[in-house]
């Protein structure tokens, strides 16, 4: 066997097995803290650059009470900024994606702005006397670009910048040549769960269950599944494709149909990869092109489940079929994840449940809930608190050593 670019981190010969406790499914003052210090203040990924090709293209990406837009300008430069009009807040654009031919035109009042998010003027100007312009531009989100994927964050955070972050990535990223991936659909494709957000991360952040819930995945590269942790959280798994005949009829035509990824580098070829970003984000790639899936939280006890589909430029036809049957096996993984989810959910509000006790295999979900301790240390408290406690709590925690508690 080759040998992988990185390598994984040992795991413990003795760690705690144990994960968050039930209370912090349900809480509705955790899920205020983790607005603030998890998901806010941490790299979301939007889209792709080549989903807005051409000046005046635009996406949207909604996030806990936060709404953003972001938009190639006249001169091809990529830019975010709040969607929200600086006269009364309204959104400058409503939907998903869209296009505008010069300007953007707030529906509300009219007010105008650049496609460089400046004002170019409000509506009836002489009723508002002297008013300097400049001052009233769409207000900047921070935004980088990692490998052609759209990076945003609402408010200033732990995490370095991307490129950073990432580093680890660079290389398969480039290998895969994702910058110049295309979109495979004109659509983001979503759904939601009556769960909190970290049930679908707790089930995605393991494959031990690979060989049981999901008979494809099994089929297509149970027998050579592996999981990688590196440093700074983050999280590589590979599966590489069984040798010999598969029994499913989407994995059987899909091997028949597969190049393999020919040209790739050799750790890359005949395997799907999937690459975590902290704290709600994969990438999967394979042969034929690309996916990114999130959970965004809504309420404690519901998320939104949404991603988006991407192929190699210039795709043959070939290609597009083994891409086709590739969605179909990630289709069927899905439901079979969002079950799982909406299961393990479901134990957390039950008298019996003592907590998990993990096996070896599911050592990526300890580092997941690690991750969640260090930045809210509350939720090491196994006795749930009082709601209105919560935050004082956890503030009182930040300011002490953490310990099991």
């Amino acid at each position: 066997m080759f040998e992988l670019p990185y390598k994984s981190l040992e795991i413990p010969a003795d760690w705690d097995r144990r994960g968050l406790p039930g209370w912090t499914y349900r809480s509705d003052a955790l899920f205020q803290l983790e607005r603030e210090r998890v998901f806010l203040n941490h790299w979301q990924i939007a889209g792709h650059e080549s989903d807005i090709p051409a000046p005046g293209d635009w996406l949207s990406f909604d996030l806990l009470g936060e709404r953003a837009v972001i938009m190639r300008g006249k001169d091809g430069v990529v830019r975010a900024f709040h969607n929200l009009c600086r006269h009364r807040g309204a959104r400058v654009v409503d939907g998903e994606k869209g296009h505008c031919k010069g300007a953007l035109v707030c529906p509300f009042h009219g007010w105008v702005y650049n496609l460089d998010g400046s004002l170019r003027g409000p509506s009836q100007p002489k009723t508002f006397g002297t008013m300097d312009k400049a001052a009233f531009g769409l207000k900047a989100i921070e935004l980088e670009i990692f490998h052609g994927f759209l990076c945003i964050r609402f408010h200033t955070g732990p995490q370095p910048a991307v490129a950073e972050l990432l580093a680890a990535y660079a290389a398969d990223f480039g290998a895969y040549r994702s910058r110049e991936l295309l979109p495979a659909n004109d659509a983001v494709w979503e759904t939601e769960l009556p769960i909190n957000w970290k049930s679908v991360r707790d089930v995605d952040n393991e494959g031990y269950h690979v060989p049981i819930a999901h008979p494809s995945l099994q089929d297509l590269y149970g027998r050579d599944y592996r999981d990688l942790y590196l440093d700074d959280q983050l999280h590589v798994a590979i599966g590489y494709f069984n040798a010999g005949g598969a029994r499913r009829w989407s994995v059987q035509q899909y091997m028949k149909h597969t190049s393999g990824g020919r040209g790739l580098p050799k750790h890359l070829q005949n395997a799907w990869t999937y690459y975590g970003l902290f704290p709600n984000t994969v990438f999967g790639f394979g042969p034929e092109g690309a996916i990114y899936y999130q959970d965004i939280p809504i309420a404690p006890n519901r998320t939104k489940l949404t991603g988006r589909d991407y192929r190699n430029p210039h795709e043959t036809r070939q290609e597009r079929l083994s891409r086709y049957l590739s969605l179909r096996i990630n289709r069927d993984t899905s439901m079979e994840d969002q079950q799982l989810s909406i299961w393990s959910d479901e134990s957390m509000r039950s008298s019996a449940f003592d907590n998990f006790h993990l096996s070896d295999l599911e050592w990526g979900l300890r580092r997941h809930h690690d991750r969640l301790r260090s930045l809210l240390p509350v939720v090491t408290l196994y006795s749930p608190p009082a709601e209105e406690d919560v935050s004082s709590l956890n503030a009182k925690l930040s300011c002490t050593p953490q310990a099991n508690r």
